[in-house]
């Protein structure tokens, strides 16, 4: 007899690339947890089998053959539910972003990804060979279609195909990566292909951090008129039902629940958090270090990671020379303290001195410069990595973007370290998210956030000695590193033609440091690294 409801999960889970063994169990669990609810049919993540992105793990013949045998081991316990699993298909030499259609312990149908991304954070055709049909399913009553990720967001593409071949609603699995404005952007896409085509689409996305890549979640259902029905949770695993009931107008929605949108700030600092917990927990850190100067881009790190790790697992160190000025060393306790973490105070003046001394006939007559004030940088970046050797801890960098755009930063200095929480965040940026936590419970000092930002490296030093104010600055970067103008057009935004020209090649000049910076979460549409990728070697000025 067919049906003449369909029970759907959502299954919005945090895999790990390369780990087919849990991430194959994790999915028969949710299957299971789906099971016991009444579910008919259960989506995962595009290439939830595999992790995503697997990048050059797919190069490998065994990694494909693993994953190829994984897929089927897994459809031997998926019985009394239909599960649509993202994995590595494979034909002849071609290798394919795939869909399992899986029923009574059987891959009923693979679905291909046909549009495949090849920007940005994005290079898929570096690996797989584009699908070439779409493919229509029927369960009870109900004819519905899949497609992968970038195939919803071309509006001529699959989803177009499989509306005019009497689908009733689109199974779309995706693992679409976070940044600050991205679910706008993504409920706009699926609501305008839902309106479009007549067709309601149940949007799955995976969560969980990769490296740089933060995967939000917040997986979607869009009814036929293209209204929001409800959505899943941010940045953590969650299991969305929701009833699909046949009407003689078409089909009805009934959800058992929705969870809320996030304010912008508190997306970002999430997006944070969980970016940084899956680094460590999936690179089998416990615990981190940080150098904590008293300054506003320290602080944050630091509560970021309370909050994502827990005040157990983080140790702060306070290192001041005699250039550390008091204010800092009170506000670098009162942070400490308010945290509840433990501050190690390791004085670098002595060996200061003793670098001096070594260097004092190389440096005989010669003006003290940024060499003597590096010095300092690098002798803290050499205790942090000490410690971390020593108890095993990962060093978390505090550099924000605005010092990686502009080379404001010491190579093998505070750029030394295993992870670059900030460096992503604009300082103005920094400022918004540490009053954001601060609303929550205020942990970071007041004077933190009202002092003038100072690297305390030579007597009565202030950021802007060497930069514009941040104000003026960040807005020049992001026009010229997130939005590719050039010189004259970020002056007709009204900005004084010789600080842009100071600016852009602070930012060109630097790119040899930035290639040497640890990673870091990614929450802007263009990132240092994955997303931005320009030769050291550049004599373009443009």
């Amino acid at each position: 007899m067919q049906k003449e409801n369909l029970r759907i999960a959502i299954s919005q889970i945090n895999t790990t690339v390369g780990d087919l063994e849990a991430n194959c169990n994790k999915i028969a669990q949710y299957i299971q947890k789906a099971k016991a609810q009444g579910v008919d049919i259960i989506t995962f993540p595009e290439l939830a089998l595999a992790g995503y992105p697997p990048e050059d793990l797919l190069l490998k013949p065994k990694f494909i053959a693993d994953n190829l045998k994984k897929i089927k081991e897994l459809a031997k316990v998926v019985d009394n539910i239909l599960a649509i699993v993202g994995f590595v298909d494979k034909e002849g030499k071609d290798i394919y972003n795939a869909a399992a259609v899986i029923y009574n312990r059987k891959i009923q149908g693979v679905c291909h990804k046909i549009f495949l991304p090849n920007y940005g954070v994005f290079d898929e055709e570096r690996y797989f060979s584009p699908g070439k049909e779409c493919l229509l399913f029927k369960f009870g009553k109900f004819n519905f279609g899949v497609d992968i990720c970038e195939d919803i967001w071309h509006f001529d593409g699959p989803t177009k195909a499989l509306a005019r071949s009497g689908a009733r609603f689109i199974l779309n699995i995706n693992a679409s990566p976070y940044y600050a404005g991205k679910i706008k952007d993504r409920e706009e896409v699926v609501k305008k292909q839902a309106k479009a085509n007549r067709i309601a689409i149940a949007y799955t996305n995976l969560v969980g951090g990769q490296d740089e890549l933060v995967f939000d979640g917040q997986s979607m259902l869009v009814d036929a008129k293209g209204k929001l029905i409800c959505r899943a949770k941010s940045f953590k695993e969650d299991l969305l039902i929701f009833d699909i009931e046949a009407s003689s107008s078409g089909i009805r929605l009934k959800p058992q629940k929705t969870a809320g949108a996030l304010s912008p700030d508190a997306e970002i600092y999430e997006a944070l958090k969980l970016g940084l917990y899956d680094y460590c927990s999936k690179n089998g850190f416990k615990k981190v270090v940080i150098g904590l100067s008293g300054g506003i881009d320290s602080a944050l790190v630091a509560t970021v990671a309370c909050d994502a790790l827990g005040r157990e697992n983080v140790t702060a160190v306070f290192m001041p020379s005699k250039y550390s000025s008091t204010e800092s060393q009170e506000d670098a306790a009162g942070l400490a303290q308010n945290l509840k973490i433990k501050l190690l105070h390791i004085p670098i003046d002595e060996i200061y001195s003793t670098y001096l001394a070594a260097l004092k006939e190389q440096f005989s007559g010669l003006t003290p410069n940024t060499a003597e004030e590096n010095i300092q940088a690098r002798i803290r970046g050499n205790i942090l990595m000490a410690l971390s050797n020593k108890f095993g801890w990962l060093v978390l960098t505090t550099g924000n973007k605005s010092e990686m755009s502009t080379g404001y930063a010491t190579l093998y200095g505070d750029m030394a370290g295993g992870f670059a929480l900030i460096k992503d965040c604009p300082k103005t940026l920094v400022y918004k998210l540490a009053n954001y936590r601060n609303s929550l419970g205020q942990v970071i000092p007041e004077r933190v956030l009202t002092k003038e930002p100072s690297a305390e490296l030579k007597p009565n030093q202030k950021d802007s000695d060497t930069l514009p104010a941040y104000a003026t600055l960040d807005p020049i970067l992001k026009a010229y590193i997130e939005e590719d103008k050039d010189l004259s057009r970020i002056v007709s935004l009204g900005f004084d033609k010789n600080t842009v020209s100071r600016v852009l090649n602070m930012v060109d000049k630097s790119e040899y440091k930035r290639r040497q910076s640890p990673p870091g979460v990614k929450i802007t549409p263009k990132a240092f690294g994955r997303d931005r990728r320009m030769p050291i070697t550049n004599k373009y000025r443009g």
